[in-house]
């Protein structure tokens, strides 16, 4: 196995999160350790390096990869910030005291994870690596327990729970699950619920195969779909915080990939602000609705003879 494949398995067990197990990370612990191609794990040792002259000096003359100099910022930003975040590497060990931008600023790995990486393929290997993650945790842990209070929580009627990845876009798709459902779509039921990070994040395939929803065509699907069985309405809603209102175009192919379904169709374009609807307005077509998050009790209908129903 290469030196940079050890380094990036080292890295993995020692809890670094999957950003940090490429090569630029796994060529810069061999720095840190004064790994060479021949070395063994053992023979790691503890210095200061600073970045261009230390870290990326080392990669280009011993490993032969020459990183541009603006790529300094990489290394410092997307790799040592989380070396040092996760107690594999200390910050200014020599002079605690530097300025953040101080030009004398230096790394070094830190003694506890020396102490591991020093048993990398021994018996030893996986004592020293819990013993640290015991005492330094999980920097992969940390991420994603931070990660999992920053989703956005919804409960949809039957009283399923999930959490939408953050974002302004999924904020509204949880808005209209929370207050345009209440208020507009009484009884209905979420059949379908994407989400920026994951398109699937829930379907009710059954109820779609009942309706002769096409579900093997879930990307061209609305962010929404609601389904009010006792008056046999689909609720088709965008969430829109940047582009894709209910356009012309856009309920053309919703008509066309909804062929198969008889039920009513309710188009709505939801937005999270007036000001974001004033940016679409001209490009939603007619016979559909809008809803505003921010004026939760208030649809606007876009001309014709009825409000709230489906197309004729």
């Amino acid at each position: 196995m290469k030196k940079t494949d050890e380094a990036k398995q080292i890295l993995s067990e020692l809890g670094l999160p999957d950003e940090q197990q490429n090569e630029i990370s796994a060529l810069t612990l061999l720095a840190l350790c004064g790994i060479k191609p021949r070395s063994k794990w053992s023979s790691a040792t503890r210095s200061s390096l600073k970045i261009t002259k230390g870290i990326m000096a080392f990669v280009s003359d011993v490993y032969g990869r020459n990183y541009a100099p603006n790529t300094r910022e990489t290394f410092r930003r997307q790799v040592l910030h989380q070396f040092v975040q996760a107690k594999i590497a200390d910050y200014n060990p020599d002079n605690p005291g530097l300025a953040v931008n101080s030009p004398n600023a230096h790394y070094s790995i830190s003694e506890a994870a020396l102490k591991a990486i020093k048993s990398f393929g021994t018996p030893l290997w996986k004592e020293y690596v819990n013993e640290f993650i015991k005492q330094s945790g999980e920097l992969k842990s940390r991420y994603l327990g931070q990660r999992e209070l920053s989703l956005i929580p919804v409960t949809l009627s039957s009283g399923k729970k999930l959490k939408l990845s953050p974002g302004k876009h999924n904020e509204v798709q949880a808005a209209v699950i929370h207050f345009f459902a209440s208020r507009f779509a009484k009884g209905g039921q979420v059949i379908y619920l994407g989400d920026t990070a994951n398109k699937e994040l829930y379907i009710d395939r059954e109820f779609l195969s009942k309706l002769r929803i096409p579900i093997d065509k879930h990307s061209k699907l609305p962010d929404i779909i609601i389904y009010s069985e006792k008056q046999d309405w689909l609720y088709l809603i965008e969430a829109v915080t940047s582009h894709g209102p209910v356009s012309a175009k856009r309920m053309v192919e919703l008509e066309e990939l909804l062929e198969k379904n008889t039920s009513g169709k309710i188009y709505v374009t939801a937005f999270p602000s007036m000001e974001e609807f004033r940016k679409h307005s001209m490009n939603i077509a007619w016979e559909t609705e809008v809803w505003i998050m921010d004026i939760p009790d208030h649809l606007i209908h876009f001309n014709g003879d009825k409000f709230l129903g489906p197309r004729k």
